[in-house]
Protein backbone atom coordinates (compact mmCIF):
# COMPACT_ATOMS: atom_id res chain seq x y z
CA UNK A 1 0.00 0.00 0.00
CA UNK A 2 1.22 3.53 -0.73
CA UNK A 3 0.34 7.17 -1.06
CA UNK A 4 0.51 9.00 -4.40
CA UNK A 5 1.82 12.54 -4.84
CA UNK A 6 1.33 14.59 -8.00
CA UNK A 7 3.45 17.73 -8.06
CA UNK A 8 2.90 20.23 -10.88
CA UNK A 9 2.33 17.41 -13.40
CA UNK A 10 2.27 18.58 -17.01
CA UNK A 11 1.65 16.79 -20.30
CA UNK A 12 2.48 18.33 -23.66
CA UNK A 13 2.27 16.77 -27.10
CA UNK A 14 4.63 18.04 -29.79
CA UNK A 15 7.18 20.79 -29.41
CA UNK A 16 7.85 24.39 -30.37
CA UNK A 17 5.01 26.34 -31.93
CA UNK A 18 3.11 23.10 -32.54
CA UNK A 19 3.16 22.06 -28.88
CA UNK A 20 -0.21 21.25 -27.33
CA UNK A 21 -0.40 21.21 -23.54
CA UNK A 22 -3.23 19.00 -22.31
CA UNK A 23 -2.42 18.69 -18.58
CA UNK A 24 -1.71 21.98 -16.84
CA UNK A 25 0.21 21.59 -13.60
CA UNK A 26 -1.82 19.07 -11.57
CA UNK A 27 -1.14 18.97 -7.82
CA UNK A 28 -2.74 16.36 -5.56
CA UNK A 29 -1.90 14.07 -2.66
CA UNK A 30 -3.70 10.74 -2.38
CA UNK A 31 -3.33 9.18 1.06
CA UNK A 32 -2.48 5.55 1.67
CA UNK A 33 -5.64 3.35 1.45
CA UNK A 34 -7.72 6.16 -0.14
CA UNK A 35 -10.17 5.60 -3.01
CA UNK A 36 -9.99 8.65 -5.29
CA UNK A 37 -12.18 9.18 -8.34
CA UNK A 38 -11.00 11.40 -11.21
CA UNK A 39 -14.12 12.66 -12.95
CA UNK A 40 -14.75 15.02 -15.83
CA UNK A 41 -16.15 15.22 -19.36
CA UNK A 42 -14.62 13.47 -22.35
CA UNK A 43 -11.35 15.09 -23.39
CA UNK A 44 -10.63 16.75 -20.04
CA UNK A 45 -7.38 14.79 -19.55
CA UNK A 46 -8.44 12.37 -16.80
CA UNK A 47 -7.33 9.18 -18.58
CA UNK A 48 -4.11 10.86 -19.69
CA UNK A 49 -3.36 11.72 -16.07
CA UNK A 50 -4.07 8.14 -14.98
CA UNK A 51 -1.86 6.76 -17.73
CA UNK A 52 0.98 9.02 -16.57
CA UNK A 53 0.64 7.60 -13.07
CA UNK A 54 0.73 4.12 -14.62
CA UNK A 55 3.77 4.93 -16.75
CA UNK A 56 1.93 4.40 -20.04
CA UNK A 57 2.36 8.10 -20.93
CA UNK A 58 5.56 10.09 -20.48
CA UNK A 59 5.48 13.08 -18.15
CA UNK A 60 6.38 16.39 -19.79
CA UNK A 61 6.94 18.18 -16.48
CA UNK A 62 6.52 17.82 -12.75
CA UNK A 63 6.86 14.78 -10.54
CA UNK A 64 4.84 11.68 -9.63
CA UNK A 65 5.67 9.70 -6.49
CA UNK A 66 4.22 6.37 -5.37
CA UNK A 67 4.99 5.24 -1.85
CA UNK A 68 7.53 8.04 -1.45
CA UNK A 69 9.47 6.95 -4.56
CA UNK A 70 9.65 9.20 -7.64
CA UNK A 71 8.46 7.08 -10.57
CA UNK A 72 8.86 9.51 -13.49
CA UNK A 73 11.50 7.38 -15.18
CA UNK A 74 10.29 3.94 -14.10
CA UNK A 75 8.63 1.46 -16.43
CA UNK A 76 5.02 0.45 -15.62
CA UNK A 77 6.23 -2.96 -14.43
CA UNK A 78 8.53 -1.25 -11.90
CA UNK A 79 5.84 0.95 -10.31
CA UNK A 80 4.05 -1.80 -8.36
CA UNK A 81 0.64 -0.87 -9.75
CA UNK A 82 -2.19 -2.90 -11.30
CA UNK A 83 -4.55 -1.47 -13.89
CA UNK A 84 -8.12 -2.40 -14.84
CA UNK A 85 -9.18 -1.10 -18.26
CA UNK A 86 -12.51 -0.43 -19.96
CA UNK A 87 -11.63 -3.28 -22.31
CA UNK A 88 -11.35 -6.48 -20.24
CA UNK A 89 -8.48 -7.76 -22.46
CA UNK A 90 -8.90 -11.40 -21.39
CA UNK A 91 -7.18 -14.22 -23.26
CA UNK A 92 -10.08 -16.01 -25.02
CA UNK A 93 -8.32 -19.42 -25.13
CA UNK A 94 -7.53 -19.42 -21.40
CA UNK A 95 -9.76 -20.35 -18.48
CA UNK A 96 -10.69 -17.81 -15.82
CA UNK A 97 -8.06 -19.35 -13.54
CA UNK A 98 -5.33 -19.09 -16.17
CA UNK A 99 -6.29 -15.52 -17.07
CA UNK A 100 -5.97 -14.51 -13.43
CA UNK A 101 -2.78 -16.51 -12.91
CA UNK A 102 -0.97 -15.58 -16.13
CA UNK A 103 0.94 -12.56 -14.80
CA UNK A 104 2.13 -14.52 -11.79
CA UNK A 105 3.31 -17.40 -13.98
CA UNK A 106 5.34 -14.97 -16.09
CA UNK A 107 7.00 -13.75 -12.87
CA UNK A 108 7.70 -17.41 -11.95
CA UNK A 109 5.72 -17.25 -8.72
CA UNK A 110 5.54 -20.76 -7.17
CA UNK A 111 2.47 -22.71 -8.28
CA UNK A 112 1.17 -23.22 -4.74
CA UNK A 113 1.24 -19.46 -4.11
CA UNK A 114 -0.41 -18.76 -7.49
CA UNK A 115 -3.27 -21.10 -6.58
CA UNK A 116 -3.63 -19.53 -3.14
CA UNK A 117 -3.74 -16.00 -4.57
CA UNK A 118 -6.21 -16.87 -7.33
CA UNK A 119 -8.47 -18.77 -4.95
CA UNK A 120 -8.48 -15.82 -2.53
CA UNK A 121 -9.28 -13.30 -5.26
CA UNK A 122 -11.95 -15.61 -6.70
CA UNK A 123 -13.53 -15.85 -3.27
CA UNK A 124 -13.64 -12.08 -2.84
CA UNK A 125 -15.19 -11.61 -6.29
CA UNK A 126 -17.47 -14.68 -6.14
CA UNK A 127 -15.76 -16.29 -9.12
CA UNK A 128 -14.89 -19.63 -7.50
CA UNK A 129 -17.49 -21.57 -9.50
CA UNK A 130 -16.31 -20.02 -12.78
CA UNK A 131 -12.57 -20.74 -12.66
CA UNK A 132 -12.74 -23.46 -15.36
CA UNK A 133 -14.82 -21.41 -17.82
CA UNK A 134 -13.50 -19.56 -20.85
CA UNK A 135 -14.31 -15.82 -21.26
CA UNK A 136 -16.87 -16.52 -24.01
CA UNK A 137 -19.01 -18.34 -21.43
CA UNK A 138 -19.10 -15.33 -19.10
CA UNK A 139 -21.35 -12.28 -18.92
CA UNK A 140 -19.91 -8.78 -19.24
CA UNK A 141 -20.03 -8.28 -15.50
CA UNK A 142 -18.26 -11.60 -14.86
CA UNK A 143 -15.53 -10.72 -17.37
CA UNK A 144 -14.97 -7.41 -15.61
CA UNK A 145 -14.66 -9.24 -12.29
CA UNK A 146 -12.06 -11.53 -13.84
CA UNK A 147 -10.13 -8.46 -14.98
CA UNK A 148 -10.28 -7.12 -11.42
CA UNK A 149 -9.22 -10.50 -10.08
CA UNK A 150 -6.20 -10.49 -12.38
CA UNK A 151 -5.22 -7.15 -10.82
CA UNK A 152 -5.87 -8.33 -7.24
CA UNK A 153 -3.61 -11.39 -7.45
CA UNK A 154 -0.63 -9.16 -8.21
CA UNK A 155 -0.98 -7.63 -4.70
CA UNK A 156 0.05 -4.15 -5.92
CA UNK A 157 0.57 -0.97 -3.93
CA UNK A 158 -1.94 0.89 -6.12
CA UNK A 159 -5.00 0.02 -8.21
CA UNK A 160 -5.71 2.15 -11.31
CA UNK A 161 -9.17 1.88 -12.92
CA UNK A 162 -9.71 3.44 -16.36
CA UNK A 163 -13.50 3.69 -16.91
CA UNK A 164 -13.93 -0.04 -16.13
CA UNK A 165 -17.74 0.06 -16.08
CA UNK A 166 -18.35 1.84 -19.38
CA UNK A 167 -19.08 -1.35 -21.33
CA UNK A 168 -21.68 -2.62 -18.87
CA UNK A 169 -25.43 -2.03 -19.00
CA UNK A 170 -27.07 0.10 -16.33
CA UNK A 171 -28.01 -2.76 -13.99
CA UNK A 172 -24.56 -4.35 -14.17
CA UNK A 173 -22.89 -0.98 -13.56
CA UNK A 174 -24.78 -0.63 -10.29
CA UNK A 175 -23.92 -4.20 -9.27
CA UNK A 176 -20.23 -3.81 -10.17
CA UNK A 177 -20.02 -0.49 -8.32
CA UNK A 178 -21.14 -2.30 -5.18
CA UNK A 179 -18.54 -5.01 -5.80
CA UNK A 180 -15.79 -2.41 -6.19
CA UNK A 181 -16.86 -0.77 -2.90
CA UNK A 182 -16.75 -4.17 -1.20
CA UNK A 183 -13.37 -4.88 -2.77
CA UNK A 184 -11.88 -1.67 -1.41
CA UNK A 185 -13.29 -2.31 2.06
CA UNK A 186 -11.67 -5.75 2.11
CA UNK A 187 -8.30 -4.92 0.53
CA UNK A 188 -7.98 -1.22 1.39
CA UNK A 189 -5.52 -0.66 -1.47
CA UNK A 190 -4.86 2.91 -2.62
CA UNK A 191 -6.99 3.39 -5.75
CA UNK A 192 -7.44 5.89 -8.58
CA UNK A 193 -10.66 5.44 -10.56
CA UNK A 194 -11.37 7.40 -13.76
CA UNK A 195 -14.92 8.00 -15.00
CA UNK A 196 -16.98 10.54 -16.91
CA UNK A 197 -20.10 9.41 -15.00
CA UNK A 198 -20.79 11.75 -12.09
CA UNK A 199 -23.12 9.20 -10.44
CA UNK A 200 -20.24 6.68 -10.37
CA UNK A 201 -17.99 9.37 -8.95
CA UNK A 202 -20.42 10.38 -6.20
CA UNK A 203 -21.16 6.81 -5.13
CA UNK A 204 -17.60 5.41 -5.21
CA UNK A 205 -15.29 8.24 -4.15
CA UNK A 206 -13.94 8.95 -0.71
CA UNK A 207 -12.62 12.09 -2.39
CA UNK A 208 -12.85 13.16 -6.01
CA UNK A 209 -10.76 15.20 -8.43
CA UNK A 210 -13.06 17.12 -10.79
CA UNK A 211 -11.17 17.94 -13.98
CA UNK A 212 -11.91 20.34 -16.81
CA UNK A 213 -9.67 21.09 -19.80
CA UNK A 214 -6.60 19.58 -18.16
CA UNK A 215 -6.98 21.38 -14.83
CA UNK A 216 -8.31 20.48 -11.40
CA UNK A 217 -11.51 22.41 -10.74
CA UNK A 218 -12.05 20.94 -7.26
CA UNK A 219 -10.60 18.21 -5.04
CA UNK A 220 -12.82 17.16 -2.16
CA UNK A 221 -15.33 14.70 -0.76
CA UNK A 222 -18.55 14.04 -2.70
CA UNK A 223 -20.44 16.04 -0.07
CA UNK A 224 -18.08 19.04 -0.42
CA UNK A 225 -18.21 18.95 -4.21
CA UNK A 226 -22.00 18.67 -4.35
CA UNK A 227 -22.89 21.06 -1.53
CA UNK A 228 -20.16 23.69 -2.07
CA UNK A 229 -19.02 23.54 -5.72
CA UNK A 230 -15.89 25.60 -6.25
CA UNK A 231 -16.84 26.83 -9.74
CA UNK A 232 -19.77 27.08 -12.10
CA UNK A 233 -18.26 24.19 -14.05
CA UNK A 234 -18.39 21.90 -11.01
CA UNK A 235 -21.89 23.14 -10.16
CA UNK A 236 -23.16 22.29 -13.64
CA UNK A 237 -21.24 19.01 -14.07
CA UNK A 238 -21.81 17.37 -10.69
CA UNK A 239 -25.47 16.66 -10.15
CA UNK A 240 -28.23 15.13 -12.23
CA UNK A 241 -29.95 17.31 -13.20
CA UNK A 242 -27.31 20.04 -12.89
CA UNK A 243 -27.52 23.09 -10.68
CA UNK A 244 -29.54 26.01 -12.07
CA UNK A 245 -27.18 28.89 -12.82
CA UNK A 246 -29.01 32.21 -13.22
CA UNK A 247 -27.11 35.07 -14.79
CA UNK A 248 -30.09 37.39 -15.20
CA UNK A 249 -31.87 37.33 -11.87
CA UNK A 250 -35.60 37.94 -11.84
CA UNK A 251 -34.97 39.94 -8.66
CA UNK A 252 -32.05 40.73 -6.39
CA UNK A 253 -33.71 40.26 -3.01
CA UNK A 254 -31.33 37.58 -1.75
CA UNK A 255 -28.44 39.73 -0.63
CA UNK A 256 -25.94 38.34 -3.13
CA UNK A 257 -23.05 40.27 -4.72
CA UNK A 258 -24.02 42.60 -7.59
CA UNK A 259 -23.72 41.04 -11.01
CA UNK A 260 -22.94 37.58 -9.62
CA UNK A 261 -24.34 34.28 -10.90
CA UNK A 262 -26.88 32.69 -8.57
CA UNK A 263 -26.84 28.91 -8.29
CA UNK A 264 -29.70 26.82 -6.91
CA UNK A 265 -30.11 23.05 -7.10
CA UNK A 266 -33.44 21.79 -8.54
CA UNK A 267 -34.35 20.11 -5.23
CA UNK A 268 -34.00 23.44 -3.41
CA UNK A 269 -36.81 25.09 -5.39
CA UNK A 270 -40.28 24.68 -3.91
CA UNK A 271 -43.52 24.99 -5.84
CA UNK A 272 -45.73 27.40 -3.91
CA UNK A 273 -48.12 30.31 -4.34
CA UNK A 274 -45.22 32.77 -4.35
CA UNK A 275 -41.79 32.89 -5.90
CA UNK A 276 -40.44 33.11 -9.43
CA UNK A 277 -43.07 32.82 -12.16
CA UNK A 278 -41.97 29.94 -14.39
CA UNK A 279 -43.62 28.69 -17.57
CA UNK A 280 -43.60 24.88 -17.80
CA UNK A 281 -42.04 23.57 -21.02
CA UNK A 282 -41.43 19.86 -20.28
CA UNK A 283 -41.87 17.27 -17.53
CA UNK A 284 -39.85 14.10 -16.92
CA UNK A 285 -41.48 11.42 -14.78
CA UNK A 286 -38.83 9.47 -12.86
CA UNK A 287 -40.93 7.30 -10.58
CA UNK A 288 -40.47 8.70 -7.07
CA UNK A 289 -39.94 12.20 -8.44
CA UNK A 290 -40.44 14.34 -11.51
CA UNK A 291 -38.33 17.03 -13.12
CA UNK A 292 -40.11 20.14 -14.35
CA UNK A 293 -38.32 22.15 -17.04
CA UNK A 294 -39.38 25.70 -17.65
CA UNK A 295 -38.48 29.25 -18.54
CA UNK A 296 -37.92 32.11 -16.15
CA UNK A 297 -37.70 35.08 -18.51
CA UNK A 298 -34.55 34.36 -20.53
CA UNK A 299 -33.33 31.78 -18.00
CA UNK A 300 -33.89 28.03 -18.17
CA UNK A 301 -34.95 26.53 -14.84
CA UNK A 302 -35.31 22.95 -13.55
CA UNK A 303 -37.38 22.05 -10.49
CA UNK A 304 -37.31 18.64 -8.80
CA UNK A 305 -40.73 17.68 -7.42
CA UNK A 306 -41.80 14.83 -5.16
CA UNK A 307 -44.26 12.32 -6.64
CA UNK A 308 -46.79 13.29 -3.97
CA UNK A 309 -47.10 16.79 -5.43
CA UNK A 310 -49.64 17.33 -8.23
CA UNK A 311 -48.01 17.51 -11.64
CA UNK A 312 -48.29 20.91 -13.36
CA UNK A 313 -49.70 21.20 -16.87
CA UNK A 314 -47.49 21.87 -19.89
CA UNK A 315 -47.60 25.55 -20.75
CA UNK A 316 -48.89 26.50 -17.29
CA UNK A 317 -47.24 29.17 -15.16
CA UNK A 318 -46.15 27.98 -11.73
CA UNK A 319 -44.23 29.71 -8.94
CA UNK A 320 -40.89 28.34 -7.75
CA UNK A 321 -39.54 29.69 -4.46
CA UNK A 322 -35.82 29.14 -3.80
CA UNK A 323 -34.64 28.09 -0.37
CA UNK A 324 -32.60 31.08 0.73
CA UNK A 325 -30.33 28.91 2.91
CA UNK A 326 -29.23 26.85 -0.12
CA UNK A 327 -28.15 29.60 -2.53
CA UNK A 328 -24.72 29.64 -4.19
CA UNK A 329 -22.96 32.69 -5.61
CA UNK A 330 -20.30 32.67 -8.33
CA UNK A 331 -18.22 35.38 -9.95
CA UNK A 332 -19.67 36.10 -13.38
CA UNK A 333 -16.23 36.60 -14.97
CA UNK A 334 -14.14 33.77 -13.50
CA UNK A 335 -16.88 31.33 -12.48
CA UNK A 336 -15.24 30.97 -9.08
CA UNK A 337 -17.33 30.52 -5.94
CA UNK A 338 -17.82 33.72 -3.95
Amino acid sequence: MASIQLHNVIKTYGSGKHALQVIHGINATIADHEFIVIVGPSGCGKSTLLRMVAGLEEISGGEISIGGRVVNDLEPSERDIAMVFQNYALYPHMSVFDNMAYGLKIKKVPLAEIKARVDKAAGILELGHLLDRKPRALSGGQRQRVAMGRAIVRQPQVFLFDEPLSNLDAKLRVQTRLEIQKLHRELSITSLFVTHDQVEAMTLAQRMIVMNAGRVEQFGTPEEVYNRPATTFVASFMGSPPMNLLKHLPNADFGGPAGAILGIRPEHLQISGTGWAMQVEAIEMLGAERLVYGRLGVEALIVRMDESQPSPLLGATIHAAPRTDRLHWFDSASGQRL
